[in-house]
């Protein structure tokens, strides 16, 4: 299987390439990029790093095989004394305290981060342009964008500037931009892998994913970064995946939404390349099925409604006292109001003010609590697909990636771009980016910690294909 890690680890073991020569390259690429995917550069600690490797190959020593191995890391993670800064004003100055949980376990498996990466302020929005650092520039194409809210870790990875990238996907966020750069990306099932150190947007979706250029760079990351951590108490246990296991494949039966490409919405390109991939499919023996599904503009209505709640509930703590860049007025109640209009984009803002709307009195249970009845009702019908279906799989998005500046125009057009990634979201269910069957890949999701299966039916598509 294609494996940058393992090709790396095993040029370093040769001493075919050192690490810090590897580390030093990597760090040349992202001052040198264009692509506006950098939002700081973790030279110093990186280099550092790599020199205990080469040290630790000199004097003979074993090294694991994320060991030396570069990596990216989106701007919304903590990483003890670097910049936090969820690419907003209020936080360009943030400096993280701790270590998100799974961060760390890169670090103790070796792994060197190099760089934090440009994202959406906040993880709000699907194309990395609302961000302070500027917009993210698609890898292919660098006058459409990257796609969100995790587009600087996918443009990285897919321009090799790192070897692989931790992104983070709430309702789409690593799986939309790992389709528009033509990358593998996981969102996993929720809480297989610890939120602890992840700036909250959705609580409740939010779900710390891997991105890479293989399959097996995928499985050997998650294996890395997953568990239960007694800081993130919705953290579960989860079995590790073995490269043997996923060589095979046992799927007999897979299923695809009909509504979402009957849709008026999608592109004629992606419905016609999706339908020949199922189609070969077919030819292949696997027994294929058509599901019903909830419209789409349902989907996201559920999401947003349940999604802006949490992130108001969840941002109301910064406000200039504790957290970020503080502006001073004639009271304290003044300043929260400038701290927080001031540092705040316009789509932050915009998500703050629609939360605080659908929780308020009056509203909460016309609104909130239908949406929770509609997620309810959502999980419920994926549990009866899957008692059907080994697998499903659906375009990640219906259309292709718009120029950079068209999303800004059209917020709403923004927020239907993500139609077919919130349910797999909203039913907290493993989800993984294919760079293959349409232009903009396709997503295959399978039940609750079922990686495997998820990672075993990517090989056979990418061998079908």
């Amino acid at each position: 299987m294609d494996s940058q890690i393992k090709k790396i680890h095993q040029q370093l073991v040769s001493k075919q390439i050192t690490c810090t020569a590897l580390v030093q390259e990597k760090l040349d690429l992202l001052k040198q990029n264009n692509y506006n995917s950098v939002n700081s550069l973790l030279d110093t600690f990186a280099l550092d790093l790599a020199s205990k490797v080469d040290a630790k190959i000199a004097n003979g020593e074993t090294i694991g095989l994320l060991e030396g191995i570069p990596f990216g890391i989106k701007d919304v993670y903590m990483l003890q004394g670097t910049y936090a800064t969820a690419s907003s004003d209020l936080l360009r100055n943030y400096k993280s305290p701790y270590t998100a949980t799974a961060i760390q376990k890169l670090l103790d498996a070796g792994a060197i981060p190099l760089v934090k990466e440009n994202c959406d302020s906040f993880g709000h929005g699907s194309s990395s342009e609302n961000t302070i650092f500027g917009s993210v520039k698609n890898a292919i194409n660098p006058e459409l964008v990257s796609g969100g809210s995790s587009g600087g870790s996918a443009v990285n990875v897919a321009k090799e500037y790192t070897v692989f990238s931790i992104g983070g996907d709430t309702g789409g966020s690593v799986r939309q931009p790992a389709g528009y750069n033509q990358i593998y990306g996981l969102k996993p099932t929720y809480g297989r892998i610890s939120r602890y150190g992840l700036m909250a947007y959705a609580s409740s979706t939010d779900c710390v994913g891997p991105l890479a250029k293989s399959i097996e760079d995928i499985r050997i990351v998650l294996n890395a970064i997953s568990g239960k951590d007694p800081k993130d108490q919705t953290s579960i246990d989860s079995a590790a995946i073995s490269q043997e296991s996923i060589a095979t494949c046992p799927v007999k039966t897979l299923g695809y939404f009909k509504n979402f490409i009957e849709n008026n919405a999608i592109d004629a390109e992606i419905k016609f390349s999706f339908l020949a991939t199922i189609e070969k499919i077919k030819a292949e023996g696997i027994v294929v099925k058509e599901l019903d599904f909830f419209q789409s503009d349902l989907l996201v209505a559920t999401y947003y409604t349940i999604a802006m709640a949490e992130t108001a509930s969840n941002l109301s703590r910064l406000d200039g006292t504790n957290y970020g860049n503080r502006i001073e007025a004639e009271n304290l109640i003044e300043s929260y109001a400038v701290t927080r209009s001031e540092n705040f984009s316009e789509e932050t803002k915009r998500r703050i003010v629609g939360g605080n709307q659908v929780l308020s009195q009056g509203f909460s249970d016309g609104i909130y609590l239908k949406g929770l009845a509609v997620r309810d009702q959502i999980i419920e019908n994926f549990s009866k697909d899957f008692e059907i279906v080994d697998v499903i799989l659906s375009p990640i998005t219906p259309t292709a990636p718009p120029k950079i500046g068209d999303s800004l125009k059209d917020p709403l057009a923004m927020y239907l771009s993500d139609a077919y990634t919130v349910g797999f979201s909203l039913g907290q269910l493993p989800t993984l980016t294919v760079p293959q069957g349409t232009s903009t890949g396709m997503q295959i999701t399978a039940a609750k910690n079922n990686e495997e299966l998820i990672l075993q039916f990517a090989n056979f598509l990418k061998e079908m294909i």
